[in-house]
C-alpha cells in the first residue's frame, strides 16, 4: 500500500473514533454548545430562548412575554440590540451577539490572589449555596459565587477528582475541569453567561465567571479532590425521586450501596440504574412486602431507610 493510502486510511480511522465518541478534543459536558437561536418555522423554543429574552427586556429591548418561544418579537428585540452594538442586525442570535450581551452584564471580578495556595489544594463547593472554597491544606484560601444544576438535572452530590483540564474556545466558557462523576460527563468550567452565576442554572455543571475558573484551574491539578456538598439529605437534596432503569445520578449510587448493605446487589457503585439494579431491587421488594415493580418508589425508599428530614 502506498504511503498516500496509509495516510488517508490513518486519517479515517481518526474521524471515525472522533465521531463515535472515543477520540475528542473537548469533553462532551451536558451543558453542550449554546443554540443559533433565529426565526423559522416552526418556531424555535426553550429555556435557552426564556433566558434570552428575559435578558433582553431587562436591557428595555424587548416588550413582549417571556414564553421561550423566538418569535418576531424576540427576533425584533436582537435585531434592536445588534444595531446598538454594532453588530449586523439580522435578527440571529449567535455566538457574537452573546459574547455582547455577556460583556454588558460582565462585572468585574473580584481581585483574586496571584499566589497559588500553599501545601495541598482541595475544592468544596455548596450547591446551595451556590459557592466554591478553594482550600489550602485543610482550610478555606478563596471562595467564589458559582452556578449550579436544576433541580431537574442537580449537581451531583459527593466526593470527585479532577481527572481532565482543557482550555475552551470561544463558544464556552475559557476552561474546563473534568470532574469523576462515573454516570456521566460533569465538570466545573466558565460561563459565556455571566448573569447566570448565582443561580440554579446549569445541566449540572458548576460554572464560573471566566476570570474565576481561570485562576482556580492554575491552581489545582489532576487528581485534586472537589467536595460537593448538598443540604442535610445528602444525595437527596434535591427530592426522592422515583428511579427506574436508565435513571443516573447521586440518589441513584445511594440506593447502590443501600442495596449491597442489604445483600441484594453486588455490582458497580456507578450511579447508573441498570437491569442489574433493577432486579436487586425487585428482589428486595419481594422480599419486604412491596409490588416487585423494580423501579424506586417512595414506599421503596422508606424500606431502604431513605427518609427526608422534616
Amino acid at each position: 500500500m502506498s504511503k498516500i493510502l496509509w495516510a488517508f486510511a490513518f486519517i479515517m480511522i481518526i474521524l471515525m473514533l472522533f465521531y463515535s465518541g472515543y477520540v475528542y478534543a473537548t469533553p462532551r459536558c451536558s451543558c453542550g454548545e449554546d443554540r443559533i437561536l433565529k426565526l423559522q418555522t416552526p418556531l424555535m423554543t426553550g429555556q435557552d430562548v426564556r433566558e434570552i429574552q428575559y435578558q433582553l427586556k431587562k436591557l428595555g429591548f424587548y416588550k413582549g412575554t417571556v414564553n421561550g418561544i423566538y418569535d418576531k418579537k424576540t427576533s425584533e428585540a436582537v435585531r434592536d440590540f445588534q444595531k446598538m452594538e454594532g453588530l449586523r442586525p439580522d435578527g440571529i442570535f449567535g455566538i457574537k451577539t452573546l459574547l455582547k450581551m455577556a460583556k454588558i452584564y460582565e462585572k468585574p471580578a473580584a481581585k483574586v490572589p496571584s499566589e497559588k495556595p500553599p501545601g495541598e489544594v482541595s475544592i468544596v463547593i455548596y450547591a446551595l449555596d451556590r459557592k466554591l472554597v478553594v482550600m489550602s491544606e485543610g482550610k478555606p484560601f478563596k471562595s467564589f459565587p458559582v452556578a449550579v444544576g436544576t433541580f431537574d438535572t442537580p449537581t451531583p452530590i459527593g466526593l470527585f477528582t479532577i481527572t481532565q483540564k482543557d482550555s475552551w474556545g470561544e463558544g464556552f466558557g475559557s476552561r474546563w475541569m473534568k470532574l469523576s462523576v462515573p454516570w456521566g460527563v460533569y465538570g466545573i468550567h466558565g460561563t459565556n453567561k455571566p448573569w447566570s452565576i448565582g443561580g440554579f442554572e446549569s445541566h449540572g455543571c458548576i460554572r464560573m465567571l471566566n476570570p474565576h475558573v481561570e485562576q482556580v484551574y492554575e491552581w489545582v491539578n489532576i487528581g485534586t479532590k472537589v467536595y460537593i456538598i448538598g443540604g442535610v439529605d445528602g444525595p437527596f437534596t434535591f427530592g426522592l425521586k422515583p428511579l427506574t432503569e436508565g435513571s443516573r445520578g447521586s440518589d441513584v449510587m445511594e440506593v447502590q450501596k443501600r442495596l449491597i448493605g442489604y445483600g441484594y446487589y453486588n455490582g458497580k457503585i456507578d450511579g447508573i440504574y441498570s437491569w442489574d439494579v433493577r432486579e436487586a431491587v425487585r428482589a428486595f421488594q419481594k422480599d419486604n412486602g412491596l409490588e416487585p415493580s423494580g423501579n424506586v418508589d417512595e414506599k421503596t425508599y422508606r424500606a431502604l431507610g431513605i427518609i427526608l428530614f422534616e
